[in-house]
């Protein structure tokens, strides 16, 4: 890997990981728990469309292992390699597949998939499919959230192209 693209990578670890501990710091505004925006997506999102999927995959390891470690939540761990494996598979499928100007549709079903993949751990741990009662209401803030998210990234790659070509 080269030195600028190995720089350009950290940088952007390093942002992901920043908006991720600053959205554990917001409070959840539904009575549901476990649902947040996910805003640290918007930088695996554009790794994934700008990069190639190993370098989006090395960004998201990185920030879901210290993102846990800063958080102190080892715990959470599980779910967070579990979801953000799901999510990052399904973007990184749909990515060869759907044009960017439709990025929007990646980021919900990836969304969908993190959540799916976080059910399947809960399952695992809890030894209870009780909890998938719970998954309607993942999956419908998931569409929100994803659609906020894709949206957003899709904003920072057309904000990064108009300022390459200047």
């Amino acid at each position: 890997m080269k030195t600028k693209k190995l720089v350009q990578l950290s940088l952007l670890t390093a942002i992901a990981l920043s908006i991720f501990i600053v959205e554990l710091q917001i409070p959840n505004p539904l009575p549901l728990p476990g649902i947040k925006l996910g805003l640290a997506n918007i930088v695996t999102l554009y790794v994934i469309y700008r990069y190639r999927a190993k370098e989006a995959l090395l960004v998201l390891m990185a920030r879901i292992i210290l993102g846990s470690v800063f958080s102190g939540n080892l715990m959470a761990i599980m779910y967070s390699l579990a979801g953000g494996i799901c999510c990052f598979v399904m973007m990184s499928v749909l990515h060869d597949k759907i044009e960017e100007k439709y990025i929007f549709i990646v980021s919900i079903l990836g969304a969908c998939a993190h959540n799916i993949g976080q059910i399947i751990i809960a399952i695992f741990i809890t030894k209870t499919l009780a909890i998938m009662m719970y998954l309607p209401w993942l999956l419908l803030s998931a569409m929100i959230t994803g659609l906020f998210i894709g949206l957003c990234t899709q904003y920072l790659l057309k904000s990064r192209a108009i300022l390459i070509q200047k």
